[in-house]
């Protein structure tokens, strides 16, 4: 597995190197200032996962710019939300959101979900038209990977039958609880990287008995296990702190695969096949926060 700056990477279709590890933002908890520059400057954080919707395009811009950092050296996703579905508002709000953010390309730029909220068209045919405009877009160079978030495989179906370039991503909800591999199979055999978000489940799964046992046997945080169990399933994942002491228990201590020094027994991370059969055992009762939007 190749690495960028010290954190392992997964190659994309067009032969970029996404982290493995990014660190997610988002409107609910806040945003912190002081955490993202930590992350950047202190725990070697590369990726830094966004969306419009959030409303801390500008907020993470200056983080960004205060952190010292080459651009050159953070691997940025940006998402477009359904309100700005169709051609010309693509491309104008990927615009908008790089001119917010003070930079001129995004790593990776997504559809948020999608339906559509654009009344007079079928969500199909608004998908296409912005897809067409993320494939210009990503001719152009302002976004060096256009990928999606939260589609089924239906929607990818439909999107491979209308356009000329499939999805380099495809991110979605991910962890114990709501595995989707029937999606994650989907993207493995079409080429297309999965990429998951809320990995703890909006905490619920922290304390989830099988995943607070396995914690207590290996000496990491419950955090630290869902993170790991995602990561060695080959998940793109993207927890997101606003607290600086879980961001580098997060990074610094569940994104090392060959690198895990050796340790005396019951403190060491588990053989990767243990581990992620152990935690595939929870038993799987959320219900799907994703499910409700993306029947489209």
């Amino acid at each position: 597995m190749a690495s960028v700056q010290g954190c392992p990477t997964v190659p994309l279709s067009n032969g970029l190197q996404i982290p493995i590890f990014g660190l997610g933002t988002s409107h609910d908890g806040g945003y912190s200032h002081d955490a993202i520059v930590y992350a950047l400057t202190e725990c070697g954080v590369r990726h830094i996962d966004t969306a419009k919707r959030y409303g801390c395009e500008e907020m993470l811009g200056r983080s960004i710019r205060d952190s010292g950092l080459a651009r050159s050296d953070l691997w940025l996703t940006n998402k477009l939300w359904p309100g700005d579905y169709g051609y010309e508002d693509t491309r104008k709000a990927c615009l908008d959101s790089c001119s917010r953010m003070g930079v001129e390309y995004f790593d990776l730029f997504m559809m948020h979900w999608p339906g559509s909220q654009k009344p007079g068209r079928s969500n199909r045919e608004m998908r296409a038209d912005t897809w067409r405009a993320l494939e210009e877009l990503h001719e152009e160079g302002v976004c060096r990977a256009i990928g999606v978030s939260n589609f089924m495989v239906h929607h990818l179906e439909q999107l491979k039958e209308d356009c000329s370039e499939i999805p380099h991503v495809n991110q979605v909800e991910y962890h114990p609880y709501q595995q989707t591999n029937h999606v994650k199979e989907y993207c493995r055999e079409e080429g297309i990287v999965f990429e998951g978000y809320s990995p703890l489940a909006k905490g619920q799964v922290l304390s989830d008995p099988t995943v607070l046992q396995i914690a207590e046997k290996y000496r990491r945080t419950p955090a630290q296990i869902c993170i790991r169990w995602s990561i060695q399933n080959g998940v793109v994942t993207i927890p997101k702190s606003t607290k600086k002491k879980r961001i580098q228990e997060n990074f610094e201590h569940c994104y090392h695969f060959e690198k895990q020094p050796a340790m005396n027994p019951g403190i060491g991370w588990p053989k990767k096949e243990v581990f992620v059969s152990c935690c595939d055992a929870i038993s799987v009762t959320s219900s799907s926060s994703t499910s409700a939007h993306t029947g489209v």
